[in-house]
């Protein structure tokens, strides 16, 4: 409802005049009763006859008297012994309250507050942690201005800067810095020492940074959450590395362990969890893949199919927006190019292979010393040797990822959502263009006997190491008819 009142604030409603007792209406009950009981007792005819006195004027005036002015009457008589019985009530609250005020008063000893005749807000700041770890300084400097309705319009009365700072890392380049980390490095591979007198920093170490540091100044412009102080500096160094001898290039990298748990493979495992195929997040897919050699679905394409079928259901639905079919349309044809990439071809599956994870601008680089999919790789932590692949691409702002069985064989407790290993003592060995050229299913034997191989080039493992030997984890299903003869690549390792 609309009003003409300029301080009317929309959305309230007006509040109705305040309206009185009903004097008439009880008046005229007062009347009625009296004169239905009151005739009928001795002390009712008393007090009906002081009735009459009062309101009857004498009788040569009598009938001049209309009954509005019989009720006038009564409703003053009325309201002037409701009116006194409130004025005593209030009275006696009023007394109560100032007494108590006293009371408060002397207990406290208040002092009258003395008068403001200026501002009294002034400058001033804090010193705090943020929640991705960067000590944070905040500084509020207040100065002195004029009226409200003129400041509110100056651009230069409300301000702020924001600046960060970043110290860009330096790379590990001798033996003592990489065995910062992990003192048993040269005990294990007894070659770097070697290997390290012509090291070069790769030029992917500085990339790396770069990236990191590109993303700062985007989320710092936009106030986004920034990249945590622990993924900033999660890698110690990336070196180039020839053995002398032989002149096997060797791609090393020093990072923490973060975990992957993408993949699916029809062929090898044929049903999986229901709350990882029906989940919006796992990705069937890893970058190492190849033709699938049996004709068992991938448990994966039911969950997208599903997925397809409720994004159908919303379409139709007449209060889905415009902007949201157009999304739902576009997620569709990603699910149908993703099942028919599952019906044909095979994928690493995290939780079994054992496997690592190279930035993405590595893997399609055009660079002799960058990792590349399929190549082979070992994997250092504590006194242990893992051998593996590299199976998969990760975001160009970040290193040091793996498998969640890798995960799980360094530390037990490694899920997809707790690293097996925070800290900077996790090295990667990479083999550049040691990858196979027809792709397969996972063979970890063959895995370790090539690794193995391509340590000797570098010198070779130190005395009582030897390389760990990855177990098949996956159910081994019994033969069908459906399944197709292998015919191309490795088979599965025991």
């Amino acid at each position: 409802m609309s009003s003409d009142d300029p301080h009317h604030i929309e959305g309230l409603r007006t509040r109705a005049p305040k309206r009185g007792f009903p004097w008439l209406r009880a008046s005229v009950f007062v009347i009625v009763l009296a004169g239905a009981i009151l005739p009928f007792t001795a002390p009712g005819a008393k007090i009906l006859r002081g009735v009459r006195d009062l309101i009857r004027p004498p009788a040569k005036t009598a009938e001049s008297i209309d009954r509005d002015d019989i009720e006038r009457q009564i409703e003053a008589r009325v309201r002037a012994d409701y009116e006194a019985e409130l004025a005593r009530e209030l009275a006696a609250v009023k007394q109560q309250a100032d007494a108590a005020a006293k009371r408060a008063a002397k207990a406290a000893e208040l002092e009258p507050l003395p008068p403001i005749s200026s501002h009294t807000a002034s400058s001033g700041g804090d010193v705090r942690t943020l929640r991705s770890g960067i000590p944070f300084k905040s500084e509020v400097k207040v100065e002195k201005g004029g009226i409200a309705s003129k400041e509110r319009k100056s651009d230069a009365s409300y301000t702020a800067s924001y600046t960060l700072n970043v110290r860009l890392p330096e790379a590990s380049k001798t033996l003592d810095q990489l065995q910062t980390v992990n003192p048993q490095l040269g005990k294990l591979l007894p070659g770097l020492p070697a290997m390290l007198e012509k090291a070069e920093v790769s030029r992917w170490f500085y990339e790396l940074y770069d990236n990191k540091t590109k993303r700062l100044k985007r989320d710092a412009t936009q106030l986004n959450e920034l990249l945590t102080k622990h993924n900033y500096y999660d890698c110690e160094t990336i070196l180039n590395l020839r053995h002398p001898g032989t002149g096997r290039k060797v791609f090393l990298l020093q990072a923490e362990m973060d975990v992957v748990s993408d993949g699916s493979d029809g062929d090898r495992l044929a049903a999986m969890p229901d709350e990882i195929v029906n989940s919006t997040y796992y990705q069937p897919f890893t970058s190492y893949g190849w033709a699938k050699r049996t004709r068992n679905p991938n448990p994966m394409v039911a969950g997208w199919e599903k997925r397809i079928g409720n994004a159908n259901k919303e379409i139709a639905d007449p209060a889905t927006t415009a902007e949201r079919k157009k999304w739902l349309r576009d997620r569709i044809s990603y699910l149908k190019r993703g099942i028919t990439d599952m019906k044909g071809r095979s994928f690493l599956i995290a939780e079994y292979d054992p496997f690592i994870v190279i930035p993405v601008n590595l893997l399609t680089a055009n660079d002799s010393w960058a990792p590349k999919v399929g190549d082979y790789a070992v994997v250092v932590h504590g006194k242990k040797l893992y051998p593996a692949i590299v199976g998969d691409g990760g975001p160009t702002f970040k290193v040091g990822e793996a498998s969640l069985r890798m995960a799980k064989e360094i530390n037990p407790r490694a899920s997809p959502y707790s690293r097996p290993e925070s800290d900077l003592v996790v090295t990667y060995l990479v083999f550049p263009g040691t990858r196979e050229a027809k792709k397969g299913p996972p063979d970890y034997e063959k895995w370790r006997l090539r690794c193995d191989e391509l340590l000797k080039e570098c010198g070779g493992v130190g005395e009582g190491v030897e390389l760990h030997r990855w177990q098949n984890l996956l159910p081994v299903p019994a033969p069908t008819a459906a399944e197709t003869p292998a015919t191309e690549g490795a088979t599965p390792g025991p």
